[in-house]
């Protein structure tokens, strides 16, 4: 088809888009309230065909769940739940069957996702497999086991691109002949999420010409009628152009989001490169035509994309396409997680357009990644260096190797705050108290909790693939189908487990304060300070001992004895996690990230010397706190993140929060671009980036509603701000001003 739509045509329906998704994200808000979580495109289903559950995400977060009215799954199991792959790929199936249809004529793609299938695994685990002589310790080291966590590692769209479903359904069918009875439940269950996204494309195909029937303007009924002829084909048939590649992606996305919450397109540039090159060339792609179907895509799902990076052979991988993601995001201005890379090798007119974008949008979009050290530290674990290239960043702080890698990225967690308060409370059992000794108790109770998490992994490694396999995920790796083996149980080559570090700040503040005011300039006493811990910082003597140690110099300023800690914790946590693999030989890989959970991290946890309140926030990732030092310089924050990174490929990125005054100075592109690169020089792996303005950013926080437009960068994630609660509200004010 020779492109008819002009430039004009195709901004006026991205801002339509932009529209619509303004109107779902507010009926979101009414009915499900705040979502503390990344921002999904879940469309809600028509009012008489939904009803909201309430759930609790894999990192402690509530969430509330919409339901299909009327879909219940089928049990195999005597608690009412369904385990095990037929039994999830038959009940998806049915939910993907029953998922009502969604058309935006203003839209080049086709369909929409309603539901999350998570919500109805009331049973999210067998009662019967379990770890109960890791129970308390679990709690103990409040750590996040990972245990039963699913998706967060990334599937390779090139292979659905090359096969389409048809495609898939053959493979199935041939590897399935050529197994054993033990891996037929397996693909049965793989057959029934084809079949299921078979028929969910479509419904939607059907619901597209009935609206094309009756719909009176000629244009837009062509346009009905080309979604649906569209996308009757690629119920079997892989794609063949840009659009095709868009909207079969879409579906895919979609789908994985809705079966368990995934949501990566990984290195999308590179995968429609080729489509995009072969349609320009044949003329029947415009590059407004290219951002428009790109544009359509990023408002169905906030899919985690990387753009730019290296070929295997280490060549740039930027090209045209990498430009024009970035120009869709730009137009929506909605949440989106895309991230460009930086590297030595890699454009850097990338990485300029990427802050362009960043400071006229004050969306906390794009990210950046630092691609040369992610790839030299993930090589450490004795990855080729071509396969280490490879990777594509999937999530929210991560990256894996699309098809090839399992990960559990972002899913397990020691809170190194609770790891002190174990340490802490073993000091005060008896003996004398001393900096030197805390640290040695400390260093013996991360070690264990390290050793509890590893043990845990295993279990998970055992047992997962029976309880809910990765089924979507699975059909887009290389060996799962051919073995007949779930990701998580043999069926890719690699397998790395991510273990974050939570709580840095906290725990070096904690440490450098008592080294600080009680054994070097002994202004405060161990026993002052251990009965003002105690009692909470109560009492106008416990608020001034809490003021004093809160302001000692921190982790952040420079030179200090909590910039010292944070480097020695850091050495220390990296180290034990690289000392052993798992009891059962699996790899760990460690990073400093908190996600969204330091608010719950910290919650039940006792004071700490740091001048932290009971039951307050842990510090963020890799972050010094929020007031570290007074004057904020993010030259200061970029060296102090630099300074702990693991090194080991996965990241502890940097937040941070910049005044919007830098748009109008005439230099702020400059300023920023300076800033990235050189903390990327100085190993950094990973910025977050928010421009917010102070005064718009605290009358939001006091009256969401009057400002559904600001977004802001929470994490690794983009979110409207009006969809937080007033505690993760709260959080990002408190990154800009600073916290007592």
């Amino acid at each position: 088809m020779i492109p008819t739509l002009s430039e004009a045509k195709c901004r006026a329906r991205i801002e339509a888009l932009r529209a619509t998704k303004q109107l779902h994200t507010r009926e979101k808000q009414q009915v499900i309230g705040s979502m503390d979580h990344d921002d999904w495109a879940l469309i809600l289903p028509p009012p008489d065909r939904r009803e909201t559950v309430q759930t609790i995400s894999g990192s402690g977060v509530p969430i509330t769940d919409v339901r299909l009215k009327g879909f219940v799954p089928e049990s195999n199991h005597p608690s009412g739940g369904f385990f095990g792959p037929e039994a999830c790929g038959r009940n998806f199936r049915r939910l993907l069957e029953a998922h009502p249809p969604y058309v935006d004529p203003q839209s080049s793609l086709l369909g929409g996702y309603s539901v999350n299938f998570l919500a109805y695994r009331t049973v999210g685990w067998p009662p019967e497999l379990s770890l109960p002589h890791l129970a308390a310790e679990q709690a103990k080291y409040g750590l996040h086991t990972g245990i039963g966590a699913a998706q967060h590692f990334c599937q390779d769209l090139a292979i659905g691109l090359e096969l389409g479903y048809g495609g898939l359904l053959a493979k199935i069918a041939g590897c399935r002949a050529a197994s054993g009875p033990e891996h037929e439940g397996f693909y049965a269950g793989l057959e029934h999420v084809v079949r299921g996204i078979q028929a969910w494309i479509a419904t939607n195909v059907a619901e597209a010409r009935r609206r094309a029937a009756l719909e009176g303007e000629m244009e837009a009924r062509q346009s009905l009628l080309e979604l649906a002829e569209m996308n009757q084909r690629l119920v079997t048939a892989p794609p063949q152009t840009f659009r095709e590649a868009c909207q079969w992606m879409a579906w895919y996305d979609m789908a994985a989001r809705a079966y368990n919450g995934s949501g990566s397109l990984g290195r999308l540039d590179v995968l429609l490169w080729p489509y995009y090159e072969r349609d320009r060339a044949a003329g029947v792609l415009t590059d407004e035509e290219a951002i428009l179907h790109l544009a359509s895509l990023l408002v169905m799902d906030t899919a985690y994309i990387q753009l730019g990076g290296y070929d295997v052979e280490g060549r740039d991988a930027t090209n045209a396409v990498s430009y024009l993601v970035l120009e869709a995001a730009h137009r929506l201005r909605i949440p989106a997680n895309v991230a460009v890379c930086v590297g030595r090798g890699i454009d850097p007119g990338l990485m300029r357009r990427g802050v362009e974008v960043l400071l006229a949008d004050k969306a906390g979009v794009p990210k950046f990644l630092g691609t040369d050290n992610l790839i030299d530290g993930f090589a450490r674990n004795g990855v080729p260096l071509e396969i280490a290239r490879a990777r594509a960043y999937s999530g929210c702080h991560w990256s894996a190797l699309p098809g090839r890698e399992y990960t559990l990225n972002d899913c397990v967690k020691v809170n190194l705050v609770a790891v002190f308060v174990a340490a802490w409370d073993e000091m005060l059992a008896g003996g004398q108290p001393s900096v030197g000794r805390l640290w040695g108790l400390f260093e013996r109770h991360l070690r264990r909790a390290i050793e509890v998490l590893a043990e845990g992994l295993d279990f998970h490694m055992e047992h997962m693939h029976g309880v809910m396999p990765e089924l979507v995920i699975d059909l887009l790796c290389h060996g799962t189908i051919e073995r007949g083996l779930d990701a998580s149980h043999g069926g890719v080559d690699y397998v790395n487990l991510c273990v974050d570090g939570a709580g840095l700040a906290t725990v070096a503040d904690s440490f450098g304060a008592l080294a600080q005011y009680v054994e070097s300039s002994r202004s405060l006493s161990w026993d002052e300070v251990i009965g003002h811990v105690e009692a909470n910082w109560a009492g106008g003597a416990g608020e001034r001992a809490r003021l004093r140690m809160r302001h000692a110099p921190r982790y952040g300023s420079g030179g200090s004895a909590g910039d010292e800690f944070a480097l020695r914790i850091t050495r220390l946590f990296t180290s034990l996690v690289k000392e052993r693999p798992t009891p059962a030989g699996f790899n760990m890989i460690p990073g400093l990230f908190s996600w969204a959970g330091q608010i719950a991290m910290g919650q039940g946890l006792k004071a700490t010397p740091n001048g932290r309140r009971a039951g307050e926030a842990i510090s963020h990732g890799a972050n010094p706190d929020p007031g570290f030092r007074a004057d904020g310089a993010p030259t200061a924050l970029s060296n102090a993140v630099a300074t702990v990174q693991p090194g080991w490929g996965n990241s502890a990125p940097m937040q941070i929060e910049l005044d919007p005054g830098l748009c109008g100075n005439g230099h702020g592109t400059e300023q920023v671009t300076q800033l990235i690169r050189t903390h990327m020089e100085m190993g950094g792996t990973q910025i977050n980036i928010n421009v917010l303005d102070r005064e718009q950013l605290l009358a939001a926080h006091e009256d969401p509603s009057q400002y559904p437009d600001l977004v802001v960068r929470l994490t690794g994630f983009s979110v409207y701000f009006a969809s937080l609660s007033p505690e993760f509200r709260q959080m990002v004010v408190d990154r800009l001003l600073g916290a007592n």
